[in-house]
C-alpha cells in the first residue's frame, strides 16, 4: 500500500535544494540519530543541508555517521528552501539560534510526541510511532530514497534508544521490522549497544554515585525521585549530558509506578523528567505544568526551591 501521509513533504524534497535539518535542544539518542540519518539520505540525492542542534550533541553519540558535520551555528544570512523539524513537540524547544532566524520558507514538522502543537506549514504527526526515527524511515521509503549503511545506523540507534532496546510498552511489531531492515542495510547491533551503551566515562559512574544518593520513595512505593545539582555536575568536571538514563534506575525498582528525576538548571530552576511503567500517563501530568512528551516519558521546566519543586511534581504524580 502507498503511504501517502508523505506526499506534501516528498514535494518539498523535490522542488527544493537548500534544506535545514533541525531537532529540540538537549537532543538525546532519538533526536541525533533522525536529524542526522535525514540529512544524510538528502545529501545523498544531492541537496544542500544544514544540520543544527542548539546544544551538542552528546559525546556517546558523536560516533554516529555526519555528527562531525552538524552546524555550530546557524547563519543568518543562509536562506532555506524548507526545514525539516523532527522529534520536536513545540517549536520554542527548536532553540533561540532558530526562533531568532526569522525563517520564511517551509516550516516541515515531523514527530511522535501526542502533545505537539502542530506549529509546522506541513505536519506529520504519529504518536503511534515508537520514535521519530521510525518516521524518517517511513518517509525514506515512501520517496524511494536509498537507506545507506550510515543513514541505517543513525535511525536504528534513534529507534533502538527511544525504545528502551526494545524494552518500553508502546514498542510496536513495526518498529522490530525496521530495525530488522536496517540491520539487513549494514547496522552491527553490538557495535551500536556498545557504543550507546558500554562507553562511558568513569566520572559518569561517580556522578551516578551522587544522584543515587538523593534517591527517595513515597510512602506506598509508588513514586521515587531523585535529585541532580549543577554543583555535582561541577564537582567532577562534567557536563548534563552525561545524565542520560539515570532516571531509569528509579523506575526499576519493584512497586515503583513513576519515577522523577529534577535537574537543577539555574538559581530556583529545574528541568524535570518524568518515567512511567504501563497505562500511567505522565505526559498528562507534565502537560500540567507546561511541558510535554508521551505517555510513559515526559518533562517540564519549574521554578521554585528544590524542596517546593519536589514536593509539587511528587504530589501530582501521586
Amino acid at each position: 500500500m502507498i503511504d501517502r501521509r508523505f506526499d506534501r513533504v516528498i514535494e518539498e524534497i523535490h522542488k527544493g535544494n537548500r534544506f535545514l535539518v533541525i531537532s529540540h535542544v538537549n537532543p538525546e539518542g532519538d533526536a541525533v540519530g533522525s536529524t542526522l540519518g535525514l540529512s544524510l539520505a538528502l545529501r545523498g540525492l544531492g541537496k544542500e543541508v544544514t544540520t543544527f542542534l542548539e546544544d551538542p550533541i552528546p559525546e556517546v553519540f558523536r560516533f554516529l555517521p555526519g555528527a562531525d558535520e552538524a552546524a555550530p551555528r546557524l547563519d543568518g544570512d543562509t536562506k532555506f528552501d524548507a526545514v525539516f523539524a523532527v522529534d520536536c513537540g513545540e517549536k520554542e524547544r527548536l532553540g533561540k539560534s532558530f526562533n531568532n532566524l526569522g525563517f520564511e520558507g517551509t516550516l516541515i514538522n515531523i514527530d511522535h510526541h501526542r502533545t505537539n502543537d502542530r506549529f509546522g506549514d506541513i505536519n506529520v504527526i504519529e504518536p503511534d510511532a515508537c520514535a521519530a526515527g521510525e518516521l524518517v524511515y517511513d518517509l525514506l521509503k515512501a520517496a524511494s530514497i536509498d537507506i545507506t549503511k550510515e543513514v541505517a545506523e543513525n535511525l536504528y540507534v534513534a529507534i533502538h534508544t527511544d525504545t528502551g532496546s526494545f524494552r518500553y510498552s508502546a514498542t510496536s511489531p513495526g518498529a522490530f521490522r525496521k530495525a530488522g531492515d536496517l540491520v539487513e542495510a549494514g547496522v552491527d547491533p553490538w557495535e551500536m549497544t556498545q557504543q550507546v551503551y558500554e562507553s562511558f566515562p568513569f566520572e559518569r559512574h561517580q556522578l551516578l554515585a551522587s544522584v543515587l544518593a538523593t534517591l527517595e520513595r513515597s510512602d506506598d512505593g509508588k513514586v521515587a525521585s531523585m535529585v541532580v545539582t549543577e554543583e555535582m555536575l561541577k564537582s567532577l568536571g562534567v557536563t548534563k549530558e552525561l545524565v542520560d538514563g539515570f532516571i531509569n534506575y528509579a523506575r526499576s525498582i519493584k512497586g515503583v509506578q513513576v519515577a522523577i528525576m529534577i535537574r537543577e538548571t539555574g538559581v530556583d530552576r529545574y528541568k524535570v523528567s518524568f518515567r512511567s511503567k504501563g497505562s500511567i500517563d505522565v505526559a498528562t501530568i507534565s502537560h500540567n505544568f507546561g511541558g510535554g512528551g508521551h505517555i510513559n516519558a515526559a518533562g517540564c521546566n519549574l521554578e521554585g526551591s528544590l524542596d517546593a519543586v519536589r514536593a509539587r511534581v511528587i504530589n501530582a504524580a501521586e
